[in-house]
């Protein structure tokens, strides 16, 4: 059984470590704790992993956001993974920091990255994993805010939110999704 995990972010030193770039850090610490290295690829950076004889194919696409979705549509097509077996990881502002909230489906909620996959694969009916990174910011500063590097008190946060995406990810792989939504769909941050 194979499943596509596709972390959403733009490619570039300037767009690392930003709160758009969620995706590609999930992805980045996944392939990491499970011994795998990307490699250029058609459309994305890709790598491939086995868990509990699950076929990870990751991604991440290297069209930037807003063309998120030709590197999903080709991949998802060559390799022939069922439209059930993709995982897409994404921020969300609608979420409040630190909240993981997984979905069988939904609209692209404003977000440029989900339109492009949901304008390519002509459905709405795809897992995403949607990671809340708050909305601190004045009007008019919303991409100001999301290219915005996480401040000092959210990266004290950032290891237990990407340890719980990659446990979610991995969760959605084995155990299947309503599983993983009962047990996931939550906030993580816990202040000691």
């Amino acid at each position: 059984m194979q499943f596509l995990i596709v972390g959403l972010g733009n490619i570039g030193e300037e767009y690392s470590h930003t709160r758009h770039n969620i995706g590609f850090m999930i992805v980045d610490a996944l392939a990491t704790q499970l011994s795998v290295s990307f490699k250029s690829d058609k459309n994305a950076y890709s790598t491939q992993a086995t868990y509990k004889g699950r076929k990870l194919l990751m991604l991440k696409p290297t069209t930037y956001m807003n063309l998120s979705g030709k590197a999903v549509h080709y991949h998802l097509i060559q390799n022939k993974i069922p439209i059930e077996n993709l995982l897409v990881i994404t921020d969300d502002i609608a979420l409040p920091f630190g909240t993981l909230r997984l979905k069988p489906k939904g609209s692209d909620g404003g977000h440029n990255g989900l339109k492009n996959i949901q304008d390519l694969l002509q459905t709405t009916q795809y897992p995403r994993l949607r990671i809340g990174i708050g909305s601190e910011f004045s009007k008019g500063k919303q991409v100001d805010y999301v290219l915005g590097k996480f401040s000092m008190e959210e990266q004290k946060y950032l290891p237990q939110i990407i340890e719980a995406s990659m446990q979610a990810v991995l969760s959605f792989v084995f155990h299947g999704i309503n599983f993983t939504m009962n047990h996931f769909n939550k906030s993580f941050i816990t202040t000691k």
